[in-house]
């Protein structure tokens, strides 16, 4: 049984991959912000505008505000690469697009709110269960590319 590419889906599949990849992509220059405006650098030549070497020294430093955000972005990278590959192949069994937009839109939802929860320091258990619905959202799409190709 063949499928046919429902253009609806698609179109829905790469607007909402779009919006989480630019979201990832935006975790980086917010790290650099962190780091600039907290003083808070890895290398020593990131240390540049220090006018002294104890100020350069004060500089190299560990910050959790700067670890937030790049422990935001490391979880943006585990979870959104596997939602545009699963995402896909997803979009290509043909499903519903009220289906599709549901699960698109809520693996989106939840990455923003993941984001907030993390770099914001919500209350647990905020962070937690946007994390969930972000993974269970790409398991049910994993779920129907499985079912659907193991029964051709």
């Amino acid at each position: 049984m063949a499928h046919t590419i429902n253009t609806e889906v698609f179109l829905a599949f790469s607007t909402y991959a779009t919006i989480v990849i630019l979201k990832m992509m935006f975790m980086a220059p917010l790290t650099g912000y962190f780091r600039v405006t907290r003083k808070a650098f890895a290398n020593l030549e990131d240390t540049h505008l220090a006018k002294t070497a104890e100020e350069k020294k004060r500089m190299l430093c560990v910050n959790e505000d700067v670890e937030r955000v790049r422990r935001c972005h490391q979880n943006d990278l585990e979870n959104i690469v596997p939602f545009v590959v699963v995402g896909l192949l997803y979009a290509l069994t043909g499903p519903d697009l009220s289906t599709a937009l549901l699960h698109f839109r809520l693996f989106a939802a939840s990455r923003f709110i993941y984001m907030l929860a993390y770099v914001m320091a919500l209350p647990h258990p905020s962070r937690p269960l946007a994390w969930m619905v972000g993974m269970v959202t790409t398991l049910s799409m994993s779920y129907r590319v499985l079912t659907t190709t193991l029964l051709l």
